[in-house]
């Protein structure tokens, strides 16, 4: 049996998802719905979401509403009454009368193991928080955000490497592989969703700017490094230095301690750059990428702009609120 299938998702951690889907005989995509085209990058350049391109090099029909509620996108995935309606990361409010067109099942592929992360940003705050683990949740779509009945889950482990590309692409291909599993078993009614609990509930809202302007004074040397893993690639931390933004990429928490104050050059070298941070520990700064440079490692960082940098030096300033 071959079930239709409505698909709705935009970064690049839906496209595995959609591309399964396609490859897969038991399923007929018939429609994709992703986000309208956005500016992007420093020319503003009008560029279609991953799954919008995916979707097209594949011949599929795409739909970009700019709000779904009584849009004439809407109202021609209703008329198509497919047995699933599928999303992952689509990053719009379903209404319930747009739901309840799936003949089987509306189902959300999300990455965090509800109901810890509900909203648009789980990966990023698990790893901001220093969790070891996160994971995907099959769940049910009802109208609340990310609120419905959890069908299965996988847990995917956040090494002391990962950031959040990294981990988009793990729990994209874990994902994948749980929905795939899944979607026969709702088909079949052969499942026993779990409601969630709403007493551990927690919420990831999206980042806001100035979520990605660091603060050594408040931060110890470890959450700065989640912090910073937990923005990278998409919304990249960046500190003040000299009142220009310089972007930290890479860094790594020391063992020792210091008494520099926060912020301040801890020790420098011809190859390290170590700064203070909050409690007396030290961050050693691996990668980074001054305003209107490329990345580039410390070493080159201070045989350049940091050249004249020494020990005591204020290097990364107060936070500027915007």
């Amino acid at each position: 049996m071959t079930y239709s299938v409505v698909f709705m998702g935009t970064p690049t951690f839906a496209v595995p998802i959609l591309e399964a889907l396609i490859a897969d005989p038991q399923y007929d995509v018939q429609a994709v719905v992703t986000q309208p085209d956005r500016p992007q990058g420093r020319k503003r350049v009008l560029t279609p979401s991953p799954v919008k391109v995916a979707a097209q090099a594949h011949d599929l029909p795409v739909l970009q509403p700019e709000k779904m509620n009584n849009s004439d996108e809407m109202a021609q995935i209703v008329a198509l009454a497919p047995d699933f309606i599928i999303t992952a990361a689509f990053g719009q409010f379903l209404p319930t009368a747009l739901l309840d067109a799936a003949q089987i099942a509306a189902v959300n592929t999300h990455a965090s193991l509800l109901p810890k992360y509900r909203g648009g940003a789980p990966v990023h705050y698990a790893i901001m928080n220093g969790d070891t683990e996160t994971g995907v949740s099959i769940m049910y779509m009802v109208k609340q955000m990310d609120a419905g009945d959890v069908i299965d889950v996988v847990k995917v482990p956040i090494t002391a490497q990962d950031n959040v590309g990294t981990m988009f692409d793990k729990l994209s291909l874990a994902g994948r592989d749980l929905l795939l599993a899944t979607l026969p078993k709702i088909a079949a009614g052969a499942i026993a969703p779990v409601p969630q609990d709403e007493a551990a509930v927690s919420i990831s809202p999206n980042i806001t700017r100035a979520q990605q302007n660091l603060n050594f004074t408040q931060e110890t040397a470890q959450q700065l490094d989640w912090h910073i893993r937990g923005l990278y690639p998409t919304h990249p931390a960046y500190v003040q230095v000299a009142g220009q933004r310089v972007k930290l990429i890479q860094v790594t928490p020391l063992p020792e301690t210091t008494d520099v104050a926060p912020g301040h050059v801890v020790a420098r070298t011809k190859k390290m750059l170590t700064i203070a941070a909050a409690d007396h520990s030290v961050l050693r700064i691996d990668q980074l990428q001054p305003a209107g440079k490329s990345v580039m490692s410390s070493q080159a960082y201070l045989n350049g702009a940091g050249s004249q940098l020494t020990s005591g030096d204020l290097w990364a300033e107060e936070p500027i609120h915007e």
